[in-house]
């Protein structure tokens, strides 16, 4: 798994991060087939259509950002490093603790710190 040094190495990825994509829409973009036409045009549409994109996973200490990559097969870490634990609270506080549940979305300000951390 790559640290954020590593990951700032590969810009064939950072350039394919979804910064639109969250947890519940992975979901139910890769996971939930057949509910495509509740919306719209946001659906896999073939086998090896996948994403990139940043979780936070609540439960982890120190706080730290998570990549992941996946696809109608499963989900992979990519990358996994530390971020300013006041951004994570934030983002995870704006998630709205869903009890269970445990995985959240960066929230804007956490997205502007991980676009200029990656220079993206």
């Amino acid at each position: 798994m790559w640290s954020l040094d590593e990951l700032r190495e590969h810009r064939d990825v950072l350039d394919r991060i979804d910064w639109e994509m969250t947890p519940e829409k992975a979901v139910e973009t890769y996971l939930e087939w057949g509910t495509g036409w509740s919306r719209k045009d946001d659906f896999v549409r073939y086998a090896g259509q996948e994403s990139y994109y940043f979780v936070i996973y609540n439960w982890e200490e120190p706080p730290q950002v998570t990549l992941l990559r996946r696809d109608t097969a499963g989900v992979e870490e990519i990358a996994k490093f530390q971020a300013p634990p006041d951004l994570v609270k934030k983002s995870v506080d704006e998630g709205g603790r869903k009890p269970g549940v445990g995985v959240y979305a960066p929230n804007e300000e956490l997205r502007e710190w991980l676009e200029k951390s990656l220079a993206c």
